[in-house]
Protein backbone atom coordinates (compact mmCIF):
# COMPACT_ATOMS: atom_id res chain seq x y z
CA UNK A 1 0.00 0.00 0.00
CA UNK A 2 1.34 3.37 -0.95
CA UNK A 3 0.14 6.81 0.37
CA UNK A 4 0.74 9.96 -1.35
CA UNK A 5 1.91 12.81 0.60
CA UNK A 6 2.01 10.19 3.38
CA UNK A 7 4.58 12.98 5.38
CA UNK A 8 1.54 15.13 6.22
CA UNK A 9 -0.15 12.11 7.82
CA UNK A 10 3.03 12.28 9.93
CA UNK A 11 2.46 15.77 10.73
CA UNK A 12 -1.16 15.11 11.87
CA UNK A 13 0.11 12.55 14.34
CA UNK A 14 2.73 15.10 15.90
CA UNK A 15 -0.43 17.50 15.72
CA UNK A 16 -2.84 15.43 17.66
CA UNK A 17 0.06 14.74 20.35
CA UNK A 18 0.53 18.78 20.70
CA UNK A 19 -3.54 18.64 21.41
CA UNK A 20 -3.37 15.89 23.68
CA UNK A 21 -0.33 17.88 25.84
CA UNK A 22 -2.29 21.04 26.27
CA UNK A 23 -5.65 18.93 26.83
CA UNK A 24 -3.94 16.99 30.03
CA UNK A 25 -1.93 19.94 31.44
CA UNK A 26 -5.03 22.20 31.48
CA UNK A 27 -6.80 19.68 32.88
CA UNK A 28 -6.30 20.45 36.56
CA UNK A 29 -6.48 23.95 35.85
CA UNK A 30 -10.27 23.60 34.68
CA UNK A 31 -11.32 21.54 37.37
CA UNK A 32 -9.38 23.75 39.88
CA UNK A 33 -12.72 24.80 41.93
CA UNK A 34 -13.51 21.32 42.02
CA UNK A 35 -10.26 20.20 43.21
CA UNK A 36 -9.15 22.49 45.40
CA UNK A 37 -12.58 22.38 47.38
CA UNK A 38 -12.44 17.97 47.83
CA UNK A 39 -8.78 18.61 48.17
CA UNK A 40 -8.73 21.69 50.96
CA UNK A 41 -5.76 23.26 49.00
CA UNK A 42 -5.62 26.98 49.12
CA UNK A 43 -4.24 29.26 46.37
CA UNK A 44 -0.62 29.39 46.90
CA UNK A 45 -0.74 25.56 47.22
CA UNK A 46 -1.95 25.29 44.41
CA UNK A 47 1.07 27.49 42.91
CA UNK A 48 3.03 24.74 44.59
CA UNK A 49 1.61 22.41 42.27
CA UNK A 50 1.83 24.12 39.24
CA UNK A 51 5.75 24.86 40.30
CA UNK A 52 6.39 21.11 40.43
CA UNK A 53 4.99 20.68 37.05
CA UNK A 54 7.33 23.67 35.60
CA UNK A 55 10.39 22.48 37.47
CA UNK A 56 9.84 18.75 35.92
CA UNK A 57 8.88 20.54 32.77
CA UNK A 58 12.47 22.51 32.89
CA UNK A 59 14.33 19.63 33.39
CA UNK A 60 12.93 17.84 30.76
CA UNK A 61 13.49 20.21 28.49
CA UNK A 62 17.47 20.27 28.70
CA UNK A 63 17.51 16.27 28.59
CA UNK A 64 15.05 14.93 26.61
CA UNK A 65 16.36 16.09 23.30
CA UNK A 66 19.63 13.47 24.65
CA UNK A 67 16.73 11.07 25.07
CA UNK A 68 15.43 11.66 21.14
CA UNK A 69 19.17 11.54 19.80
CA UNK A 70 19.50 8.37 21.24
CA UNK A 71 15.91 6.28 20.83
CA UNK A 72 14.89 7.52 18.09
CA UNK A 73 11.55 9.78 17.53
CA UNK A 74 9.62 6.56 16.83
CA UNK A 75 10.49 4.73 20.37
CA UNK A 76 11.26 8.20 22.43
CA UNK A 77 7.57 10.02 21.24
CA UNK A 78 5.68 6.42 22.48
CA UNK A 79 7.27 7.01 25.93
CA UNK A 80 6.75 10.63 26.31
CA UNK A 81 3.19 10.40 24.97
CA UNK A 82 2.72 6.95 27.18
CA UNK A 83 4.47 8.57 30.30
CA UNK A 84 2.68 11.79 30.24
CA UNK A 85 -0.74 9.81 29.71
CA UNK A 86 -0.22 7.60 32.40
CA UNK A 87 0.67 10.66 35.02
CA UNK A 88 -2.35 12.50 34.29
CA UNK A 89 -4.22 9.01 34.89
CA UNK A 90 -2.15 8.71 38.57
CA UNK A 91 -3.59 12.50 38.68
CA UNK A 92 -7.12 11.36 39.73
CA UNK A 93 -5.92 8.89 43.08
CA UNK A 94 -4.70 12.16 44.66
CA UNK A 95 -5.56 12.89 48.27
CA UNK A 96 -3.36 16.09 49.14
CA UNK A 97 -1.60 18.91 47.28
CA UNK A 98 1.66 16.98 48.19
CA UNK A 99 -0.07 13.86 45.76
CA UNK A 100 -1.12 16.36 43.19
CA UNK A 101 1.73 17.69 43.25
CA UNK A 102 4.11 14.55 42.85
CA UNK A 103 1.55 13.65 39.53
CA UNK A 104 2.03 16.90 37.87
CA UNK A 105 5.93 16.46 38.71
CA UNK A 106 5.36 13.04 36.70
CA UNK A 107 3.47 15.28 33.99
CA UNK A 108 5.99 17.39 33.34
CA UNK A 109 9.06 15.01 32.58
CA UNK A 110 7.06 13.48 29.97
CA UNK A 111 5.14 16.63 28.18
CA UNK A 112 8.16 18.57 27.18
CA UNK A 113 9.54 15.66 25.18
CA UNK A 114 6.87 15.95 22.36
CA UNK A 115 8.07 19.27 22.04
CA UNK A 116 11.87 17.81 21.05
CA UNK A 117 10.92 14.83 19.64
CA UNK A 118 8.55 16.78 16.97
CA UNK A 119 11.29 19.12 15.34
CA UNK A 120 13.57 16.02 15.24
CA UNK A 121 10.84 14.08 13.30
CA UNK A 122 9.98 16.98 10.95
CA UNK A 123 14.55 17.20 10.20
CA UNK A 124 13.89 13.55 9.65
CA UNK A 125 10.16 13.60 7.26
CA UNK A 126 10.10 17.19 5.49
CA UNK A 127 12.23 19.03 2.54
CA UNK A 128 13.00 22.09 3.65
CA UNK A 129 10.22 23.98 1.47
CA UNK A 130 7.68 21.94 4.16
CA UNK A 131 9.05 22.05 7.49
CA UNK A 132 8.16 25.86 8.38
CA UNK A 133 4.35 24.58 7.58
CA UNK A 134 4.72 21.29 9.78
CA UNK A 135 6.26 22.94 12.40
CA UNK A 136 3.25 25.56 12.42
CA UNK A 137 0.81 23.12 12.40
CA UNK A 138 2.15 20.95 15.25
CA UNK A 139 2.66 24.55 17.44
CA UNK A 140 -0.99 25.49 17.37
CA UNK A 141 -2.57 22.01 18.35
CA UNK A 142 -1.32 23.95 21.49
CA UNK A 143 -3.38 26.52 21.27
CA UNK A 144 -6.35 24.14 19.69
CA UNK A 145 -6.00 21.51 22.77
CA UNK A 146 -6.66 24.28 25.13
CA UNK A 147 -9.88 25.74 23.10
CA UNK A 148 -10.96 22.05 23.45
CA UNK A 149 -9.90 21.59 27.07
CA UNK A 150 -12.76 23.80 28.77
CA UNK A 151 -15.82 22.39 26.77
CA UNK A 152 -14.63 18.65 26.92
CA UNK A 153 -13.29 18.34 30.79
CA UNK A 154 -16.51 20.40 32.13
CA UNK A 155 -18.41 17.75 30.01
CA UNK A 156 -16.82 14.94 31.31
CA UNK A 157 -16.83 16.29 34.71
CA UNK A 158 -20.57 17.17 34.82
CA UNK A 159 -21.02 13.72 34.00
CA UNK A 160 -18.48 11.49 35.84
CA UNK A 161 -16.73 13.70 38.16
CA UNK A 162 -13.47 15.60 38.25
CA UNK A 163 -11.53 12.20 39.54
CA UNK A 164 -13.26 10.06 36.44
CA UNK A 165 -12.11 12.85 34.05
CA UNK A 166 -8.42 12.02 34.73
CA UNK A 167 -9.68 8.11 34.20
CA UNK A 168 -10.71 8.69 30.67
CA UNK A 169 -8.29 11.51 29.62
CA UNK A 170 -5.16 9.21 29.53
CA UNK A 171 -7.61 6.94 26.85
CA UNK A 172 -6.43 9.30 24.39
CA UNK A 173 -2.96 9.56 24.72
CA UNK A 174 -2.71 5.69 24.64
CA UNK A 175 -4.50 5.43 21.51
CA UNK A 176 -2.22 8.03 19.90
CA UNK A 177 1.17 5.39 21.21
CA UNK A 178 -0.76 2.30 19.61
CA UNK A 179 -1.09 4.36 15.84
CA UNK A 180 2.46 5.87 16.42
CA UNK A 181 4.42 2.85 17.02
CA UNK A 182 1.92 1.49 14.23
CA UNK A 183 2.69 3.62 11.55
CA UNK A 184 6.05 5.40 11.93
CA UNK A 185 9.45 4.00 10.60
CA UNK A 186 11.95 6.11 9.18
CA UNK A 187 11.39 7.67 5.27
CA UNK A 188 14.53 5.13 4.30
CA UNK A 189 12.66 2.09 5.65
CA UNK A 190 8.91 3.03 5.35
CA UNK A 191 6.50 0.78 2.89
CA UNK A 192 3.85 3.05 2.24
CA UNK A 193 5.80 5.84 1.01
CA UNK A 194 5.94 6.49 -2.33
CA UNK A 195 9.19 6.48 -4.13
CA UNK A 196 8.53 10.18 -5.25
CA UNK A 197 8.14 11.23 -1.70
CA UNK A 198 10.99 9.07 -0.23
CA UNK A 199 13.05 10.93 -2.97
CA UNK A 200 12.72 14.28 -2.27
CA UNK A 201 12.77 13.64 1.64
CA UNK A 202 15.99 11.82 1.29
CA UNK A 203 17.83 13.45 -1.74
CA UNK A 204 17.12 16.81 0.31
CA UNK A 205 18.56 15.26 3.75
CA UNK A 206 21.50 13.94 2.22
CA UNK A 207 22.33 17.66 1.18
CA UNK A 208 21.51 19.10 4.88
CA UNK A 209 23.77 16.49 5.94
CA UNK A 210 26.44 17.15 3.71
CA UNK A 211 26.43 21.03 4.60
CA UNK A 212 26.46 20.11 8.27
CA UNK A 213 29.74 20.15 10.11
CA UNK A 214 29.79 17.55 13.04
CA UNK A 215 30.17 18.98 16.32
CA UNK A 216 31.16 17.47 19.78
CA UNK A 217 28.87 17.76 22.88
CA UNK A 218 31.70 20.78 24.79
CA UNK A 219 31.66 22.61 21.31
CA UNK A 220 28.72 22.37 20.98
CA UNK A 221 27.45 23.89 24.47
CA UNK A 222 30.46 26.51 24.49
CA UNK A 223 29.29 27.97 21.42
CA UNK A 224 26.13 28.43 22.73
CA UNK A 225 26.56 29.81 26.19
CA UNK A 226 29.39 32.07 24.85
CA UNK A 227 26.69 33.90 22.55
CA UNK A 228 24.86 36.47 24.15
CA UNK A 229 22.25 36.38 21.36
CA UNK A 230 21.39 32.94 22.69
CA UNK A 231 21.05 34.10 26.32
CA UNK A 232 19.21 37.51 25.01
CA UNK A 233 16.35 35.09 23.41
CA UNK A 234 16.56 32.72 26.25
CA UNK A 235 15.75 35.91 29.21
CA UNK A 236 13.29 36.59 26.44
CA UNK A 237 11.70 34.01 26.64
CA UNK A 238 11.81 33.93 30.52
CA UNK A 239 9.77 37.40 31.16
CA UNK A 240 7.46 36.55 28.02
CA UNK A 241 5.95 32.59 28.43
CA UNK A 242 4.19 33.42 31.53
CA UNK A 243 1.78 35.26 30.15
CA UNK A 244 0.89 32.00 28.12
CA UNK A 245 1.00 29.95 31.04
CA UNK A 246 -0.68 32.33 33.19
CA UNK A 247 -3.42 32.21 30.38
CA UNK A 248 -3.60 28.23 30.87
CA UNK A 249 -3.16 27.72 35.02
CA UNK A 250 -4.93 30.87 36.01
CA UNK A 251 -7.32 32.70 33.75
CA UNK A 252 -9.96 30.05 34.51
CA UNK A 253 -9.33 30.61 38.41
CA UNK A 254 -9.70 34.58 37.67
CA UNK A 255 -12.68 33.92 35.81
CA UNK A 256 -14.01 31.64 39.05
CA UNK A 257 -12.79 33.21 41.76
CA UNK A 258 -13.29 37.18 40.43
CA UNK A 259 -15.62 37.23 37.75
CA UNK A 260 -18.02 34.87 39.61
CA UNK A 261 -18.03 31.83 36.70
CA UNK A 262 -19.33 28.92 37.93
CA UNK A 263 -17.08 25.75 37.06
CA UNK A 264 -19.93 24.49 34.11
CA UNK A 265 -19.75 28.26 33.06
CA UNK A 266 -15.58 28.24 32.49
CA UNK A 267 -16.22 25.93 29.33
CA UNK A 268 -16.92 29.30 27.56
CA UNK A 269 -13.06 30.27 27.88
CA UNK A 270 -11.89 28.61 24.98
CA UNK A 271 -12.92 31.68 22.80
CA UNK A 272 -9.69 33.12 24.00
CA UNK A 273 -7.57 29.82 23.36
CA UNK A 274 -9.21 30.21 19.79
CA UNK A 275 -7.43 33.58 19.37
CA UNK A 276 -4.34 31.54 20.47
CA UNK A 277 -4.75 29.93 17.61
CA UNK A 278 -5.49 32.95 15.49
CA UNK A 279 -2.03 34.26 16.94
CA UNK A 280 -0.08 30.87 15.97
CA UNK A 281 -1.29 30.98 12.47
CA UNK A 282 -1.44 34.56 11.56
CA UNK A 283 1.99 35.41 12.33
CA UNK A 284 3.49 33.36 9.87
CA UNK A 285 1.46 34.56 7.64
CA UNK A 286 2.11 38.54 8.32
CA UNK A 287 6.01 37.73 8.60
CA UNK A 288 6.19 35.97 5.51
CA UNK A 289 4.35 38.62 3.43
CA UNK A 290 7.15 41.34 4.86
CA UNK A 291 9.22 38.39 3.57
CA UNK A 292 7.96 38.16 0.15
CA UNK A 293 8.58 41.98 -0.21
CA UNK A 294 12.01 42.13 0.20
CA UNK A 295 12.68 42.37 3.52
CA UNK A 296 14.76 40.59 5.57
CA UNK A 297 13.40 37.43 7.36
CA UNK A 298 14.75 38.40 10.62
CA UNK A 299 13.79 41.98 10.42
CA UNK A 300 10.42 40.09 9.28
CA UNK A 301 10.03 38.79 12.44
CA UNK A 302 10.82 41.56 14.12
CA UNK A 303 8.35 43.87 13.07
CA UNK A 304 5.18 40.93 14.02
CA UNK A 305 7.28 41.52 17.56
CA UNK A 306 6.88 44.84 18.19
CA UNK A 307 3.04 44.56 17.13
CA UNK A 308 2.84 41.92 19.92
CA UNK A 309 4.55 44.29 22.34
CA UNK A 310 2.16 46.86 21.81
CA UNK A 311 -0.58 44.83 22.58
CA UNK A 312 0.09 42.77 25.09
CA UNK A 313 0.12 45.84 27.75
CA UNK A 314 -2.99 46.31 27.43
CA UNK A 315 -3.85 42.85 29.45
CA UNK A 316 -4.58 45.16 32.56
CA UNK A 317 -7.86 45.69 30.62
CA UNK A 318 -8.75 42.19 31.82
CA UNK A 319 -9.39 43.31 35.06
CA UNK A 320 -10.73 46.96 34.86
CA UNK A 321 -13.29 45.75 32.17
CA UNK A 322 -16.79 46.32 33.89
CA UNK A 323 -18.41 43.06 32.18
CA UNK A 324 -17.71 39.15 32.25
CA UNK A 325 -17.78 39.98 27.79
CA UNK A 326 -15.34 42.53 28.01
CA UNK A 327 -12.76 40.46 30.42
CA UNK A 328 -13.14 37.71 27.90
CA UNK A 329 -12.64 39.88 24.86
CA UNK A 330 -9.47 41.59 26.42
CA UNK A 331 -8.31 38.15 27.43
CA UNK A 332 -8.42 36.93 23.77
CA UNK A 333 -6.53 39.49 22.62
CA UNK A 334 -3.65 39.31 24.66
CA UNK A 335 -3.89 35.42 24.04
CA UNK A 336 -3.49 36.32 20.38
CA UNK A 337 -0.73 38.97 20.57
CA UNK A 338 1.43 36.48 22.77
CA UNK A 339 1.84 33.80 20.55
CA UNK A 340 2.01 35.86 17.68
CA UNK A 341 5.02 36.47 19.50
CA UNK A 342 5.64 33.28 20.76
CA UNK A 343 5.20 31.58 17.24
CA UNK A 344 7.41 34.59 15.73
CA UNK A 345 10.11 34.49 18.27
CA UNK A 346 10.73 30.72 17.89
CA UNK A 347 11.08 31.24 13.97
CA UNK A 348 13.55 34.07 14.83
CA UNK A 349 15.25 31.01 16.44
CA UNK A 350 15.22 29.18 13.79
CA UNK A 351 16.61 32.21 11.50
CA UNK A 352 19.04 33.01 13.73
CA UNK A 353 20.50 30.21 15.26
CA UNK A 354 23.04 27.83 13.07
CA UNK A 355 20.96 24.51 12.21
CA UNK A 356 24.01 22.31 13.42
CA UNK A 357 23.29 23.27 17.11
CA UNK A 358 19.79 24.47 16.46
CA UNK A 359 17.90 21.82 18.97
CA UNK A 360 20.22 22.33 21.09
CA UNK A 361 20.47 26.15 21.58
CA UNK A 362 16.55 25.79 21.58
CA UNK A 363 15.96 23.47 24.29
CA UNK A 364 18.32 25.90 26.30
CA UNK A 365 16.28 28.45 25.02
CA UNK A 366 13.11 27.02 25.74
CA UNK A 367 13.99 26.07 29.41
CA UNK A 368 13.80 29.64 29.92
CA UNK A 369 10.32 29.57 29.27
CA UNK A 370 9.94 27.07 31.66
CA UNK A 371 12.10 28.89 34.37
CA UNK A 372 9.75 31.78 34.15
CA UNK A 373 6.72 29.53 34.45
CA UNK A 374 7.96 28.45 38.00
CA UNK A 375 8.47 31.86 39.08
CA UNK A 376 5.15 33.69 37.87
CA UNK A 377 3.36 30.33 39.27
CA UNK A 378 4.70 31.40 42.84
CA UNK A 379 4.45 34.93 42.56
CA UNK A 380 0.85 35.04 41.52
CA UNK A 381 -0.04 32.31 43.92
CA UNK A 382 1.40 35.08 46.97
CA UNK A 383 -0.08 37.92 45.01
CA UNK A 384 -3.53 36.15 44.61
CA UNK A 385 -3.36 34.99 48.47
CA UNK A 386 -2.52 39.05 49.65
CA UNK A 387 -3.98 40.65 47.09
CA UNK A 388 -5.88 39.94 44.37
CA UNK A 389 -5.28 38.86 40.16
CA UNK A 390 -5.08 42.71 39.28
CA UNK A 391 -1.31 43.47 39.94
CA UNK A 392 -0.56 40.37 37.78
CA UNK A 393 -1.79 42.02 34.68
CA UNK A 394 -0.65 45.29 35.43
CA UNK A 395 2.93 42.83 35.59
CA UNK A 396 2.42 42.24 32.14
CA UNK A 397 2.47 45.95 30.37
CA UNK A 398 6.01 45.31 30.99
CA UNK A 399 6.98 41.86 30.26
CA UNK A 400 7.13 42.10 26.14
CA UNK A 401 8.60 45.46 25.70
CA UNK A 402 11.33 44.76 27.88
CA UNK A 403 12.10 41.35 25.98
CA UNK A 404 11.43 43.24 22.82
CA UNK A 405 14.48 45.73 24.23
CA UNK A 406 16.62 42.69 24.71
CA UNK A 407 16.72 41.39 21.45
CA UNK A 408 17.22 44.61 19.45
CA UNK A 409 20.31 44.96 21.88
CA UNK A 410 21.82 41.53 21.66
CA UNK A 411 20.11 39.65 19.15
CA UNK A 412 19.69 41.60 16.10
CA UNK A 413 22.67 40.18 13.93
CA UNK A 414 23.12 37.17 12.45
CA UNK A 415 24.66 34.27 14.10
CA UNK A 416 28.17 34.79 12.14
CA UNK A 417 28.70 38.37 12.90
CA UNK A 418 28.40 37.45 16.61
CA UNK A 419 30.79 34.35 17.20
CA UNK A 420 33.87 32.74 15.41
CA UNK A 421 33.24 29.36 17.33
CA UNK A 422 30.60 28.09 15.76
Amino acid sequence: MKIRGFRWWIAGLLLIASVLNYLDRNTVAILAPSIQKDLNISDQQYAHVMSFFMTAYTIAYLLSGWVVDVLGPRISLSLFVGWWSISNGLTGLARSAFGLGAFRFMLGLGEAGGYTASPKVVAEWFPARDRGIAVGLYSVGGALGAVIAPVLIVYLAGHFGWRGVFAITPLFGLTLVGLWLWMYRKPEEHKWLTEEERTLILTERKQDDANGEKLNWRTRWSSILSNRAVWALMLARLLTDPVWYFLNFWLPKYMHAERGLEQTQLAGIWVVYLAADVGFIASGFISGWFVRRGTESMASRRRVLIGAACLVPLAPMISLSSTVSGSFAFSALIALAHTAWLASLSTYILDLVPKRILATAFGFIAAGSAAGGIVMNELVGWTVTHFSYRPCFFAMVVLHPTALLLIYLFARKPWSERTATV
